[in-house]
């Protein structure tokens, strides 16, 4: 049996409900964290589903259509680079992990939360699992969620300012992003308190 989906059957044992949260886009330098909730049906089982990180784009893609069609509910939450210059970077992805939740169609009886850290004021009992994409089906599809929902959105992004060629390197501190935000300056879309090292990046081009 996929070890994750044992990891999560030994919690359904007590809480039968399971929530799994993540969040994508921590690091980037623009563009908003993105944080999903997912409630797999019990029976659903998916060799397939692993961290996001360690599946392919396109994989992600197929599997994102195929965990939609296997759950109870979902929910997607994009949190703002605004809201996360004002919040920090990781009370802003707790914060969205949180309101993900409560965006659920249900109400789980446990979230299993990805990372070591989880968020106050919870409608449900609530985990941290360290590492959890790679432990928890339920928090892998959750990441695989996350993961597409915000490629998708940088992709957008990319249509409309070409220049910062977004759909490369989904707004990540890369040479070439670097290079880039020296030519053309800072938009609305990137995270002020993320150039906190490299404040001479931060003008905006007429």
């Amino acid at each position: 049996m996929n070890s994750l989906y044992e990891f999560d059957n030994i919690i359904r044992a007590d809480f039968p409900v399971i929530c799994g949260c993540d969040e994508a886009g921590r690091g980037p330098l623009c563009g908003p964290v993105c944080c999903a909730a997912v409630v797999l049906k019990p029976d659903f089982l998916c060799d397939e589903i692993n961290d996001s990180k360690k599946v392919s784009e396109k994989k992600r893609e197929k599997l994102f259509d195929l965990i939609i069609e296997n759950c109870l509910s979902y929910s997607i939450v994009m949190i703002s680079p605004n809201e996360i210059d004002e919040q920090n970077i990781l009370n802003a992805s707790l914060n969205g992990m949180k309101k993900a939740v409560k965006q659920l169609n249900l109400t789980p009886d446990i979230a299993l939360i990805d990372g070591n850290k989880t968020p106050f004021n919870m409608p449900c009992v609530t985990k941290s699992v360290v590492k959890g994409d790679a432990n928890s089906m339920s928090i892998a599809a959750a990441s695989i969620l996350a993961k597409v929902s915000r490629d998708r959105y940088m992709i957008e992004l990319d249509r409309q300012y070409p220049e910062y060629q977004l759909a490369k390197h989904k707004g990540y501190p890369t040479k070439l992003h670097y290079e880039l935000i020296e030519r053309y300056g800072i938009k609305d879309f990137y995270r002020k308190s993320f150039f906190k090292k490299r404040p001479e990046l931060l003008w905006i081009k007429d």
